[in-house]
């Protein structure tokens, strides 16, 4: 029997041509091929090979990036099947695909999303999984395990379960040193749109990453990035939905000098204000949260509308944005004029 023969008696049309080629030892017993059969395969210079414990892939020769992807996961999820056997329970793995609840993190995630700065997928010494903290599983091969009190969503890249980028990126910057390399990753995570600067700040906090020098420089130039390109989408916005021209980025103060605050934009015609939050995410939220109130709070008082913008929704709600800052121009005309403020370059 040679190792293209078909492994009857359970059908394989219902796998891709990579889950063909790569098949645990529980697998392959389902599709009638014994575990000595499988041992007598994978010997030296055998049709098959063991690639990882009890994962088996079903041709000589190197695998493929996909093919290690694919083969780390289902060992991951053989390793759960092992035990919950052991214990007479079921593995639960039919209600969450061949892979259970794992799924691809760190930089060969970032690699799937596309990352121009990710090494290539065939250049990793390891792939890292992410698992339930409950999960207890020790690194082999090429494999090594990321836990998480919370599991997020996956995405499918390639057919494979991802991690977010946010967190992808977390779990890639905790094993990296390389401070050129992590503000690369950081700073193209914004650029290129794959998320918004808060939402990595927010992971590398719960990741307890920020004491770490180079993490924090490389955050710095993140937000500074995050904060540019929605300036350049509220530029976009105003010029490109026929809204009369702000001051841009200015400080407002009472004549007699008392300071108001600053914002991204203001109409001084229609007493309008936009702000762009951009902050990050600290642990002293609730204070700034309650400062901001008050700034806003201020500034309505004097009969200033202060339009409050964020850069997600500046990325996916433009047209929608532009249409809350022209409903409030359009409200200027049925308010009374606004006390004289005093404008000045931020």
């Amino acid at each position: 029997m040679s190792h293209d023969t078909p492994l009857s008696p359970r059908p394989l049309h219902h796998l891709t041509d990579v889950q063909r080629r790569v098949l645990t030892t529980r697998q392959l017993r389902e599709h009638g091929v014994t575990a000595a059969v499988a041992a007598e395969r994978c010997r030296e210079g055998g049709p098959w090979q063991q690639i990882l414990p009890g994962v088996h892939l079903l041709h000589p020769g190197p695998a493929t990036s996909e093919e290690r992807l694919h083969a780390a996961l289902l060992y991951t999820a053989s390793r759960r099947q092992t035990a919950a056997a052991g214990s007479g329970a079921g593995s639960g793995a039919g209600d969450e695909g061949p892979y259970g609840e794992a799924m691809v993190t760190g930089l060969a995630a970032l690699a799937l999303h596309h990352f121009s700065a990710a090494p290539p997928l065939a250049s990793l010494d390891h792939v890292d999984v992410l698992v339930p903290r409950t999960r207890r599983l020790r690194a082999t091969g090429y494999v090594r395990f990321v836990r998480s009190q919370t599991m997020p969503g996956p995405r499918y890249l390639a057919g494979v379960p991802t991690a977010p980028v946010a967190r992808a990126l977390a779990d890639a910057v905790a094993r990296l040193g390389d401070a050129v390399l992590v503000r690369r990753l950081l700073t193209e995570s914004v650029r290129h749109g794959h998320c918004e600067a808060g939402a990595v700040v927010k992971e590398l906090s719960q990741a307890r990453l920020l004491s770490r020098p180079y993490v924090i420089d490389a955050v710095d130039a993140l937000l500074a990035e995050g904060r540019a390109i929605a300036e350049g989408r509220l530029y976009d916005m105003v010029r490109g939905h026929g809204l009369p021209e702000p001051l841009w980025n200015v400080e407002l103060r009472l004549p007699g000098g008392r300071r108001l605050g600053e914002v991204d934009a203001y109409w001084r015609d229609h007493a309008v204000a936009l702000e762009i939050d951009a902050r990050a995410p600290r642990h002293d939220e609730c204070a700034l949260r309650g400062a901001y109130a008050r700034k806003r709070e201020h500034l309505e008082g004097l009969g200033i509308t202060v339009v409050r913008t964020t850069p997600r929704r500046l990325r996916e709600g433009l047209e929608e944005q532009a249409a809350v800052v022209r409903t409030a121009l359009i409200a200027a005309a049925d308010r009374e004029p606004a006390p004289y403020v005093v404008v000045l370059p931020r």
